[in-house]
């Protein structure tokens, strides 16, 4: 689908493009005498996307506008413009966005990016907890964002946790995380794959 944006000045800004249902966020970021411009992928389906931007008071490339694959959980680099001296730039652009991806779109290097998991993720670490690097370490190495809580700095959390669990279990003495999954507490979820099957379940 098609969207088309107007802006002035240099601020930071930001707009999106659509295929369907998978959005694509636009930044601009200030650099001395440019504007470089970025394409933000936070679904987790590559798409192409072609950027096309005109305007007054900047130079740019001549090279004709072409789709850039911007893959999944990623930033891109689109296009980086060249301020002229004492004018202030005016510009508009249009933001294309294909989910149906060309064996001719150009590939360029790609920054990964966290983004929000299906269900918000809080994992509670219990002040001895010998199984939870098996989760949390690749759960920091992965695409999504999470909360991670040691309970010894929290005594309050703990107190209510406890309440929570009541005398089915003792918190002093668990050495599993407890996850907190979309506001439902776990505590066999001790493994990346664990988790990442319940978070798949409907």
């Amino acid at each position: 689908m098609y969207k088309k944006v107007l802006f002035l000045g240099l601020l930071f800004t930001m707009v999106y493009g659509y295929a369907q249902d998978k959005t694509i966020k636009i930044i601009s970021e200030d650099i001395p005498n440019r504007i470089a411009f970025y394409a933000i992928n936070e679904n987790e389906q590559d798409l192409d996307v072609m950027f096309t931007l005109s305007g007054t008071n900047f130079r740019q490339s001549s090279a004709r506008p072409r789709f850039i694959r911007v893959p999944a959980t990623s930033k891109v680099h689109m296009k980086t413009i060249v301020l002229i001296r004492g004018k202030q730039p005016s510009y508009s652009y249009d933001l294309k966005v294909n989910d149906s991806l060309s064996t001719r779109s150009l590939l360029k290097e790609s920054e990964q990016i966290k983004i929000k998991p299906p269900k918000q993720i809080t994992v509670y670490i219990p002040d001895i907890c010998e199984q939870c690097d098996s989760l949390v370490i690749p759960l920091s190495e992965s695409k999504y964002i999470f909360n991670l809580i040691k309970l010894d700095e929290k005594p309050e959390l703990q107190e209510q946790l406890q309440k929570a669990f009541g005398r089915e279990a003792s918190i002093d003495s668990m050495n599993t995380p407890i996850v907190n999954l979309a506001g439902k507490l776990y505590t066999n979820l001790i493994t990346y794959e664990l988790l990442i099957d319940e978070i798949n379940k409907d």
